[in-house]
């Protein structure tokens, strides 16, 4: 960096200037002083006055300078604070401007290139878990998927139907029993409650023993399918705008698939909830999904990402680039958002 560019020098010069102007109106003042000090009627007057006008002049060279020294790099910093804020949000496809060849030009230049080299692993993350998922693909997928579905389809040709039935027949054994029955009919309806609150479990087992894999169809046409499905055995109400998720490479469409079929599965594991949102957009060189419910939620002082689930979506959100936010307060339901830069 060249000496003479440097915000020490360039403070110099501004105050510098301010000195210059400074004494030339000293001696101008100087001047006329002696050009009317020979009328002593008013000399003292024009001492006074003067003196008063070199003072004030002073004082305005001083505002202007201080202000226009301070403006600048107020400015600067902002811009540069703000683009810090840009970069902490995710939007690394931002740049700061560059203005002068000082100090804090080269931390611009610095910034730019650290903005362009998290840029850049973002791509390589998302890459390596394109390529990640191949290799799983190769590696596992075949004995994988043959245990899920051998185990899904045990489950719900057995304990399932089973669960159902149970369900049926205590909430029908509720409704029969007289009135000198109060005692039995507590019993029967703990024991439809218990199988309710089953089958809810075994509705998120099985969602969570669902195949990963999309089976060649596109994560919109899997998650309109997961949806349906959900709609048809559940009794919850769930609300899906589905955009900007058509040209997403392999392996964030299998993690972003993976994380909303996690959410739906604490969803009706743990939530009690009636009514589910599911929300995804492309906006600003990002994808962004949005889940929430009307659940009972849960205290995140006290549960700091410590469920094993929670922690999962989590993980796989890092691995493809993204930033995974949850909130969630007792009796108000859960919220989640995912932003994935595209």
């Amino acid at each position: 960096m060249n000496k003479s560019s440097n915000i020490r020098n360039w403070i110099f010069k501004s105050f510098f200037m301010m000195s210059v102007m400074a004494v030339l109106l000293f001696f101008v003042s100087l001047q006329v002083y002696l050009m009317l000090s020979d009328r002593p009627s008013i000399s003292l007057q024009l001492s006074i006055y003067l003196t008063l006008w070199l003072a004030f002049i002073l004082l305005l060279l001083s505002i202007y300078f201080g202000f226009r020294t301070g403006y600048t790099f107020k400015g600067r910093i902002d811009d540069i604070s703000t683009f810090i804020t840009l970069l902490r949000s995710g939007k690394f496809s931002a740049r700061v401007d560059r203005f002068e060849h000082d100090e804090l030009g080269i931390l611009s230049d610095e910034l730019n290139q650290l903005a362009v080299y998290i840029q850049e692993q973002v791509k390589s993350l998302q890459r390596l878990a394109d390529e990640k998922s191949e290799l799983a693909d190769q590696a596992h997928q075949a004995a994988v998927m043959e245990e899920r579905h051998r185990l899904a389809r045990d489950l719900h040709d057995s304990v399932s139907q089973q669960l159902f039935a149970l369900n049926m027949l205590s909430s029908a054994a509720q409704k029969s029993v007289g009135k000198d029955g109060g005692k039995v009919e507590l019993i029967v309806k703990q024991i439809a409650d218990i199988a309710g609150k089953a089958q809810g479990e075994m509705r998120a087992l099985l969602l969570h023993l669902r195949p990963i894999d999309l089976k060649g169809e596109s994560l919109c046409e899997a998650l309109t399918i997961l949806i349906r499905e959900l709609k048809e055995k559940t009794m919850i109400e769930i609300d899906a705008t589905l955009e900007g998720i058509d040209d997403l490479s392999k392996g964030t469409e299998t993690h972003m698939f993976r994380i909303i079929q996690e959410s739906l599965s604490n969803i009706l594991r743990h939530s009690e909830a009636t009514k589910v949102k599911i929300v995804t957009e492309k906006k600003g060189g990002y994808v962004s999904l949005y889940i929430s419910d009307n659940g009972k939620g849960f205290d995140l002082k006290k549960n700091k990402m410590t469920s094993y689930g929670l922690q999962t979506m989590r993980e796989r959100a890092e691995e493809i680039g993204g930033r995974f936010q949850i909130r969630s307060k007792e009796r108000e339901g859960t919220y989640i958002d995912l932003r994935i830069p595209v």
